[in-house]
């Protein structure tokens, strides 16, 4: 009797245990799907805050893959997507005879591209795409039936709906179609690349949404708009020039300017002349100006510059001597060279556009530039007057700078 207590004892010892281990267990798994259930909204709270891109692919009936980027809550309509999308390549279409015989690389692939492409087969694109009265632009070219983008700015501004497509034609001949779209107080861009296979026949490449947080035409007439999100398809700001500049002064920027630093030299930052000319010879500056000398990049010799050819380059750009060039600069005598010094690129600096210029009596040209900068939302940031004198053999020589704070202030360079 005794051991049979014992026993029952035993069994409900056990009993207690086994329902012990039970709701441990339980209770485990219980928190387990909690913390599952937490890191779940934890990272939709996180992708919420971050607003992330969502990458899709699509394929047409040939095969031909189709990247779609897109953040949260697309105010295009699925009807306007699909319209937008028909009417970027009826656009590319309409140009197709301008691609028929170009040579594709890489066909069959997602990174196909032109071979060559030139800037008068960009500039035939172009005026065929305004003869058909699309809004269409291309580097160093102006804005072409722009009438659109000013009335869909003031209808932005009045904080009516409206939407814009501008169509850009880019040096590699690759078209992009950007729409702005602004409805019940939110703006986003819808942004169409179309590409080219061979025989001239277009494909959609990319399309990508964002969300705008401003847009700003300023009152020398860019369109500068701001992005929510940045990532590989896009900058903090981005910008179109919708108001025309004369093809003199785009014809000055190009030949006297283009490529010239406003953040790693002080050529256009500092008031200089003949008398301290000395004051701008900074070695890093040299792969610029050879640049704008000759139309093509330098490549150093074992990281030097042959003494021949800086010191031809530098004393005709500049008014300058070669005894004052070997004082400055890292000359070794041994080898008959310069040390040459690589730039650091910096993002999003600002560059020189020429606005108006003056021929002058004694033959000079004092160019009056504007430093641009979208990133810091300016097309006006600073101003300069550069005189430039014309030589017989058709280069030049800058003389002097002058340059005064305008809307934000002149980078100060270390």
């Amino acid at each position: 009797m005794k051991r049979k207590k014992q026993n029952q004892r035993i069994v409900l010892i056990l009993l207690i245990s086994l329902i012990i281990l039970a709701a441990g267990i339980y209770k485990s798994a219980i928190l387990e799907e909690a913390e599952i259930e937490t890191k779940k909204e934890t990272k939709i709270k996180q992708e919420e805050t971050l607003d992330l891109e969502k990458i899709e692919f699509s394929t047409d009936d040939d095969g031909n893959k189709t990247e779609i980027v897109f953040g949260e809550g697309c105010i295009f309509t699925e009807e306007e997507k699909i319209q937008l999308q028909k009417e970027a390549v009826y656009i590319a279409e309409q140009c197709m005879d301008f691609y028929k015989d170009v040579e594709i690389i890489t066909p069959n692939s997602e990174y196909s591209y032109i071979k060559i492409f030139t800037d008068e087969q960009r500039t035939a694109v172009l005026e065929q795409l305004a003869k058909q009265g699309v809004i269409c632009i291309s580097d160093g070219i102006n804005m072409q039936n722009n009438q659109g983008v000013y009335q869909f700015y003031q209808d932005y501004c009045d904080k009516k709906n409206g939407m814009v497509t501008i169509v850009e034609v880019d040096r590699d001949g690759e078209l992009s179609a950007m729409t702005f779209l602004h409805r019940e107080g939110q703006i986003q861009t819808y942004h169409i690349r179309i590409g080219w296979q061979q025989g001239g026949i277009p494909k959609i490449r990319t399309i990508v949404v964002n969300d705008l947080a401003e847009l700003k035409l300023t009152e020398k007439g860019y369109l500068i708009y701001t992005n929510m999100v940045t990532g590989s398809h896009s900058n903090l700001r981005e910008s179109y020039r919708v108001s025309p500049l004369s093809d003199q002064c785009r014809e000055f920027t190009k030949k006297y300017l283009y490529g010239l630093s406003y953040v790693n030299y002080n050529m256009l930052t500092i008031n200089w002349d003949s008398q301290n000319v000395e004051d701008i010879l900074m070695p890093c500056m040299f792969q610029d100006i050879y640049r704008i000398y000759t139309g093509k990049n330098f490549r150093a010799e074992q990281g030097n510059i042959p003494a021949e050819i800086c010191e031809q380059v530098m004393t005709t750009c500049f008014p300058i001597s070669v005894e004052q060039l070997r004082k400055i600069y890292h000359y070794n005598a041994d080898t008959d060279s310069y040390e040459y010094e690589i730039i650091l690129s910096k993002q999003f600096p600002p560059f020189a556009e020429v606005v108006d210029y003056k021929k002058n009596i004694d033959g000079t040209i004092t160019l009056i530039v504007d430093g641009v900068w979208i990133d810091y939302n300016s097309d006006c940031a600073f101003r300069n007057q550069i005189v430039i004198q014309p030589l017989e053999d058709g280069r030049f020589r800058y003389l002097s700078n002058s340059i005064e704070a305008g809307e934000l202030q002149i980078p100060e360079i270390p």
